[in-house]
């Protein structure tokens, strides 16, 4: 383990602290754009160790946690047919629909399996030619080009029962919605270094040239964290605005061509919802006509579904980075881990799901509804 190691030494972070503190006369606030990224500063107490009035706001980057409401109750009415093998990732199986989730199927007979990986499902439809085989494709650019793979493959070896409930979304768009929102307070972006790796970061530069932020692409370990908000806090108070790779160990600019190339085979881009903050214009993913035979959605049409969140969950606000898990009335005693109202205290990059596994304690004060 020595390769993670050298990322989380206490001595090296320390001297990134003390960066910080030199370099920062004002209070800034900088958003991170990754579940993964969030939860190391939660779980290693990074936000709460930045100079005083300076604070990370958590984003919108846990793909699980925007998957669309209508969309999981789609896949739960999906999953409990009985012609349907249903295939998704863990972390979907307990995000709350409205009316259950795909781990309730399971329960009740329907055949729900956790794959590993798309091709795992294109595999198991091949085995099971008298059945329906879906997959829940779900997640930003970073699981794309896996499953555009999966839907080339089925395609090639011609696999007809198999299909995908795509719920893709593109974090571009995000950071434009977040920017454009008149409550907006961030001022400079963490970039997620793993999506960066597929796409590069050419498409973050004019958003930082338009809207006068910094944006730095950063890792996910502890000193890679701690760096990027170094980097994007010198930007901050120099006036500068551009793009910087403080992950350059795993990304390049033009990220990785082949895999960019498999996605806009299989794939077009569309205006998607995004649980919690609603419709944001070409945010998503969805199949090219060509491959339309291979949309569940097209295959197993059904009516318009109006999905309602739960009244006590504040999902929307903490998706949005305008509260905290722990400005919830209901955090940590009608929603916790096992028994969650919304998606982010269920999946495994949801923030509150952060913050509950780090011990923080519910504030005092209630946010306004």
């Amino acid at each position: 383990m020595k390769y993670l190691d050298e990322y989380r030494d206490p001595v090296l972070a320390r001297k990134l602290l003390a960066e910080l503190r030199a370099a920062a006369t004002r209070p800034w606030a900088i958003m991170e754009t990754c579940g993964g990224q969030t939860h190391t500063l939660v779980r290693q107490g990074i936000d709460e160790l930045l100079p005083s009035g300076m604070r990370m706001i958590h984003g919108p980057g846990c793909p699980v946690c925007v998957t669309p409401l209508a969309t999981i109750d789609k896949a739960v009415a999906l999953a409990a047919r009985p012609d349907v093998i249903f295939t998704s990732y863990g972390d979907m199986l307990r995000v709350p629909g409205t009316a259950g989730d795909l781990l309730g199927v399971k329960a009740r007979g329907g055949d729900v399996r956790v794959v590993y990986t798309p091709l795992d499902a294109v595999a198991i439809a091949r085995d099971n030619p008298d059945r329906e085989v879906v997959f829940f494709a779900v997640g930003f650019e970073t699981t794309a080009p896996a499953n555009a793979m999966a839907v080339l493959h089925a395609a090639v070896t011609g696999v007809v029962n198999f299909s995908v409930l795509v719920s893709h979304v593109l974090v571009p768009p995000a950071i434009t919605a977040i920017l454009d929102a008149p409550d907006n307070q961030v001022q400079a972006f963490l970039a997620a270094g793993h999506v960066c790796a597929v796409m590069g970061w050419t498409e973050y530069e004019p958003i930082a040239q338009r809207y006068g932020v910094p944006i730095v692409v950063t890792g996910f370990e502890p000193l890679d964290l701690l760096e990027g908000i170094v980097l994007a806090v010198r930007q901050l108070e120099t006036g500068r605005a551009t793009v910087e790779n403080q992950y350059a160990r795993a990304v390049r600019r033009g990220g990785n061509t082949a895999a960019q190339d498999a996605v806009r085979q299989v794939f077009r881009v569309t205006e998607r919802t995004w649980r919690g903050i609603g419709p944001i214009p070409a945010s998503g993913l969805a199949l090219t006509p060509a491959f339309a035979a291979y949309d569940a959605e097209e295959r197993f049409p059904g009516g318009e579904t109006h999905a309602v969140e739960h009244p006590d969950c504040i999902a929307g606000q903490i998706l949005r980075g305008t509260a905290a898990p722990t400005d919830c009335s209901a955090y940590g005693t009608r929603c916790t881990p096992l028994s969650p109202l919304g998606a982010p205290m269920v999946s495994a990059e949801g923030t509150c799901a952060a913050f509950h596994h780090a011990g923080r304690r519910r504030s005092t004060v209630e946010v306004p509804r």
